[in-house]
């Protein structure tokens, strides 16, 4: 979970700054696996997270199955944003996502964790907000 006092550092110094951007990596546990295992649904998640934090897709999003084996397969996918990235992995073994948002236009890393907590149904998650310079 982003802990409140470092999210918020982090945007404080990306305003006063003026940071390259802010990435925040998202790590879900215990997610829906019926959920994680759909590509429509994790395009869902990505029109509505954009929305959410205010970023404009670039394109359609890229989601893809693979993996060269049981303990990674499961589906990837990409978003470009026009203020840089977002990106994901879905690990059908582990029912766990990772969730990595990066751009150079300021959103409240908050919102990531918490939107992407909720839309997988995870029943845990872990975060880190990490200001680009």
């Amino acid at each position: 979970m982003v802990k409140n006092v470092e999210a918020q550092k982090a945007r404080d110094a990306f305003s006063e700054e003026n940071a390259w951007g802010l990435a925040t990596n998202v790590d879900l546990y215990g997610c829906n696996p019926d959920t994680i295992r759909d590509a429509g649904k994790i395009k869902q998640f990505v029109v509505e997270l954009c929305d959410l934090i205010d970023m404009k897709r670039f394109g359609e999003t890229e989601v893809v199955h693979f993996g060269p084996n049981d303990k990674v397969a499961g589906y990837s996918m990409t978003q470009l944003i026009e203020t840089s990235l977002i990106s994901g992995h879905f690990a059908n073994s582990t029912n766990a996502a990772y969730i990595d948002v990066f751009s150079c236009k300021e959103y409240n890393p908050e919102d990531v964790v918490e939107y992407a907590k909720k839309f997988f149904g995870a029943k845990s998650a872990k975060s880190n907000v990490v200001l680009r310079e």
